[in-house]
């Protein structure tokens, strides 16, 4: 196929859009592949499209390659299957929500398990149906609050979201891993490094989870590894716990006068002074001998709004992610949630809690947090907090703290909660080195469901015994549009984009650079003669355009090979360059097609 720019729907940019925060929101709309339709929704332009499919073709001829078969869902669907599963109100406000004519609610898919579950149930009844695997590459929509990035984070994408339904576990882990390895051939056709990493089930359920993300900068998610092979989304990471430590020959707790101490630095700096301690007890105070206690506002799917306090070590920060992963498991989470900092109107309706000095409190007669009982308030604890552990804490009174509380002496939690901060330098849970922290963009998840939404639809089938059994489901995504974004990303330079070659949108960019007709008679014909050897041209054959204009749009377009052919053709040579390197040849006419395809084909 021959794209002529003199044709072609493109208009190329010179300056970024305004709304454009990362490189390749702005390269994909100045080169002509994307527009914006409206905030996170884009129209694609041919460029684009050709892409896009490119990148859709090597996911389906892998998700042939395991035997998944393709089928395609409406975007728009009825409100009955997701409440049957709860998921009507689960998503909350990222949900787009319409009603027809006639006032029946529908809704625009942000996913599609409970159509697949319902498609299997209606059509397979029998252990010798499965196991099965189905996918599809359609259209999601989800209400992002703050669209942003482009195609990384937009209200309508595209997605590849395949199912495998088993008859028992042991199928199911051998459905998970055939998924696994297909996306990890996926992306690397794609040429896009990919780190697959444990991950949160999060509301999708379910009991083993991996992320598969691509390290970047403009990344939204941190993950961590370590030298010895651990990877993690930070959710998902685990925390080395200390041992318990025999509280026996403790010294009792003691309230002490701390006036004007309200932070982490002051307390410290008070503690010092008004409780110094000798090498053999500890040395100085430090951040890490205090217990911060957390007040934080949980708004649950049904709007209610329930406090939490979370005790963590004062040298560490709460990471509200990791405690939006791991809350669901104290309080009756199904769906979304809102989750921040307890704000003035809150505190004041615990009077309890005096903002500053807050602790499991010695120093009330009934403290207001701990272990249950309707009057008391939610009180997790990170980790590093066990039996034994010694802390200096707020009094629960103006200008007070507690030293020398012990933890399971003096008080007592209702459980225990991952939420700290993971830092460079903590140590891997498997034993593997300490880790660091990095950034990437989620490309890939998959999930293994279980039988969370078969058991909510019914959907069983017989098995061997002649006994119905509930099917067990896994579910496995690809971000189809962010995938477009994030070779985008990673594939530039300061000229512009600069593709892999299989998902290039051409093999090779010719440009006639001149005005002499032997130049553009020259540049038609190498161009007839790609085109017949197999491989996608564009072919700048623009009359009145400037050698300058065009090569900046072939840069900025990029094709991995571009094809020049102008004053040197005179001499009987073009030139060749290849947009990844920058190295350029002058090659003899007669031989021009044969080198292009040979760049093309050593790929």
């Amino acid at each position: 196929m021959i794209l002529r720019l003199s044709q072609l729907f493109l208009r190329t940019l010179r300056e970024d859009p305004v709304d454009a925060e990362v490189a390749s929101h702005k390269l994909l709309v100045r080169a002509g592949y994307i527009r914006r339709a409206a905030p996170g929704i884009y129209t694609w332009l041919p460029l684009g499209l050709s892409v896009l499919r490119k990148v859709e073709e090597i996911i389906r001829e892998e998700m042939a390659a395991i035997g998944a078969q393709e089928v395609h869902f409406p975007a728009l669907l009825p409100r009955e299957p997701y409440e049957a599963t709860n998921r009507w109100t689960e998503y909350g406000e990222g949900l787009f929500r319409l009603q027809d004519r006639k006032g029946a609610d529908y809704l625009l898919a942000p996913t599609h398990e409970e159509m697949f579950t319902l498609l299997v149930k209606d059509l397979y009844s029998s252990y010798k149906d499965l196991p099965l695997s189905l996918y599809q590459i359609q259209n999601k929509y989800r209400d992002e609050a703050r669209p942003r990035a482009g195609l990384l984070r937009g209200r309508e994408f595209i997605m590849k979201d395949s199912y495998s339904f088993d008859v028992d576990d042991a199928g199911l882990d051998a459905s998970y891993a055939a998924h696994r390895a297909a996306y990890l051939r996926i992306f690397d056709r794609l040429g896009l490094e990919v780190i697959p990493v444990t991950a949160t089930a999060g509301a999708m359920g379910g009991s083993k989870s991996e992320e598969f993300l691509h390290p970047t900068e403009v990344g939204e998610d941190t993950f961590v590894r370590s030298a010895g092979g651990y990877a993690a989304n930070v959710e998902a990471v685990t925390t080395v716990v200390p041992a318990d430590i025999d509280f026996s020959n403790a010294p009792a707790a003691r309230v002490l006068d701390t006036p004007d101490t309200p932070t982490i630095d002051t307390l410290v700096a008070a503690s010092n002074e008004l409780a110094p301690r000798s090498d053999s007890d500890g040395g100085a105070w430090t951040a890490a001998d205090t217990l911060k206690n957390v007040v934080l506002a949980v708004t649950l799917p049904t709007k209610e709004r329930q406090i939490v306090v979370i005790g963590v070590p004062g040298d560490r920060a709460v990471d509200l992610k990791r405690v939006e992963a791991n809350i669901g498991a104290f309080l009756p989470i199904a769906g979304e949630i809102g989750l921040e900092a307890a704000n003035e109107e809150d505190l004041k309706k615990i009077p309890q809690l005096v903002k500053g000095y807050i602790g499991p409190g010695l120093s009330l007669d009934e403290p207001v947090l701990g272990l249950e009982g309707s009057s008391k308030l939610l009180f997790l604890v990170d980790p590093r907090i066990v039996s034994g552990t010694s802390w200096v804490t707020g009094a629960n009174q103006d200008g007070k703290h507690v030293f020398g509380l012990v933890a399971g002496r003096d008080f007592a939690w209702d459980g225990v909660i991952e939420c700290t901060e993971v830092r460079a330098g903590d140590e891997a849970p498997d034993g593997s080195g300490p880790l660091e922290t990095a950034r990437g963009i989620e490309m890939g998840h998959i999930f293994q469901l279980g039988r969370k939404y078969a058991e909510a639809l019914d959907l069983k089938v017989l098995d061997q015994n002649g006994k119905q059994v509930v099917v067990t489901m896994g579910s496995y995504g690809v971000g189809v549009t962010r995938a477009v974004a994030a070779l985008a990303e990673s594939n530039n330079d300061e000229r512009g984009l600069v593709w892999p070659r299989s998902v290039a949108p051409a093999d090779v960019h010719v440009v006639a650079v001149g005005r002499g007709e032997e130049i553009f008679a020259a540049a038609e014909k190498l161009s007839a003669e790609l085109n017949a050897a197999g491989l996608d041209v564009i072919y700048d054959d623009r009359p009145k355009v400037s050698p300058g204009v065009k090569f900046g749009d072939a840069e900025l377009v990029g094709v991995p090979t571009i094809l020049a052919v102008g004053r040197g053709l005179a001499e009987g040579v073009v030139e060749i360059k290849d947009r990844r390197t920058g190295d350029a040849e002058n090659v003899a006419v007669e031989k021009a097609v044969d080198y292009v395809v040979n760049a093309v084909r050593q790929k």
